[in-house]
């Protein structure tokens, strides 16, 4: 409950507020944000990308490999149905952060529809 009350605060505050990471109960906070986005990337990529870090070992196990596939198949749709705009991660990194500051700067209601994919 204390994380609640700590979002809620942040929330309450004047300017921006980026929010980075998934908890179960995110989606109660979703009305209280212009745009909940997505980043993405196929399964393959994402093992990939696991398989050659260097800094966290979470992923190198066939369990946690496992783990990560299932989590692709139940969580990101879940993510993907709440999410106002959808990032592919492998475009280039600097035009995913160009995209991500064009939201900053643009009301959700501005953008294309009201769902965004690039």
């Amino acid at each position: 409950m204390e994380r609640v009350t700590r979002m809620r605060q942040l929330l309450a505050a004047d300017g921006d507020v980026v929010v980075s990471g998934t908890v179960d109960n995110q989606g109660r906070f979703y009305r209280r944000f212009d745009h909940v986005v997505l980043l993405s990337a196929p399964l393959p990529v994402l093992l990939e990308r696991v398989r050659r870090r260097r800094t966290n070992p979470y992923g190198r196990t066939p369990e946690q490999r496992a783990e990560i596939e299932r989590h692709v198949r139940s969580v990101v749709p879940l993510l993907r149905r709440g999410a106002t705009c959808e990032l592919d991660t492998r475009r280039p990194l600097a035009e995913v952060v160009d995209t991500i500051e064009r939201l900053l700067r643009q009301p959700a209601e501005e953008l294309l529809g009201d769902r965004h994919r690039d």
